[in-house]
């Protein structure tokens, strides 16, 4: 990988190292599922479900987007949804909801990262 993509995924909290190693060291496959994170609908899932207060369906995508950062190596991210994810399984939507600014630009930056390498 150059060293601009690098330092672009880099930037946008991916931890580079670890997904290549979870792709074992594939840098065609890694880019290939990287590149695919913005179709996932699980953030647009979570942001409706915070909107209408449905704290179940708000778990539910939060948790399967936790799994979705966790595997491509975007730690920030994932760091933000664990958080969410804690709030919702104690049923605090307020706590919940008070993070989504972070979580939602963190989201922000990977898309943009994402966005110009494809």
């Amino acid at each position: 990988m150059d060293e601009r993509k690098k330092q672009q995924l880099e930037a946008a909290g991916i931890d580079v190292a670890d997904a290549l190693a979870r792709f074992m060291d594939n840098e065609a496959l890694m880019l290939k599922f990287l590149l695919r994170f913005p179709q996932d609908q699980n953030f647009s899932l979570l942001k409706q479900a915070m909107d209408s207060g449905n704290v179940t369906q708000a778990f539910e995508a939060a948790h399967t987007l936790k799994g979705v950062t966790g595997n491509l190596a975007m730690t920030q991210l994932f760091y933000q949804v664990s958080l969410l994810v804690e709030d919702l399984r104690s049923q605090n939507l307020s706590a919940a909801q008070a993070r989504m600014p972070e979580l939602e630009a963190q989201y922000s930056r990977i898309l943009a990262a994402l966005n110009e390498l494809a």
